[in-house]
């Protein structure tokens, strides 16, 4: 289905919280605001398969705050979510420094990273909202993305517990159960076009 005409930002909010079909607004989302956001992440030390994983949660966390009038509009939508996925990133780019430093060595106290808005709210408020996007992607997806993004659980125990046979062939599972979900929120070939490109396998 093409897009008849661009959605304002309050015609947008409004789609969202209406919760009956918000399909426009997302796609809406998609088509404007993820070049920007993926340059965002590829320029500090991203992958475009990356940004296709934080863009997503984005997504998702930004509906999620439109619902509960955590936003109302006070600032434009593309600020706010340039603010919450370079958040997002920041919270990631350090998990994995974390993570890193503890391969090579315990080294003393370990600094108290302020989670990022995202990190807060999938953890303590968006389970049930993602849960329902989950519910069409199959079993061994909603596992995957619940165990990820929900329980916080490192790449090796999402293996150990799912019985993957590595971390790469998690990741690769991971990366299309990510691609499924885009799949939902997409109605114009254009934003097809565009996703395949953002979303392509190295």
């Amino acid at each position: 289905m093409k897009l008849s005409r661009n959605l304002t930002d309050q015609e947008i909010l409004e789609q969202i919280k209406s919760k009956t079909d918000p399909n426009q607004a997302l796609s809406q989302l998609y088509s404007q605001h993820y070049g920007m956001l993926e340059h965002l992440i590829v320029t500090n030390s991203g992958l475009a398969e990356d940004a296709a994983d934080v863009i997503q949660e984005v997504m998702l966390v930004f509906v999620k705050m439109v619902r509960e009038e955590k936003f109302r509009g006070e600032a434009s939508i593309k600020s706010f979510l340039y603010s919450i996925c370079k958040n997002a990133w920041i919270t990631e780019l350090r998990k994995r420094k974390s993570t890193q430093a503890r391969h090579e060595r315990y080294e003393g106290e370990k600094d108290q990273i302020d989670l990022g808005i995202s990190e807060q709210i999938s953890r303590n408020e968006s389970l049930k909202f993602v849960m329902d996007l989950f519910e069409k992607l199959g079993e061994k997806c909603k596992q995957v993305l619940t165990l990820f993004y929900y329980e916080e659980l490192p790449m090796k125990e999402i293996c150990e517990r799912l019985d993957f046979s590595s971390e790469q062939v998690l990741r690769n599972k991971k990366y299309k159960c990510l691609q499924s979900l885009t799949e939902q929120v997409k109605s114009s070939e254009s934003l097809s076009e565009q996703l395949q490109k953002a979303l392509r396998h190295e």
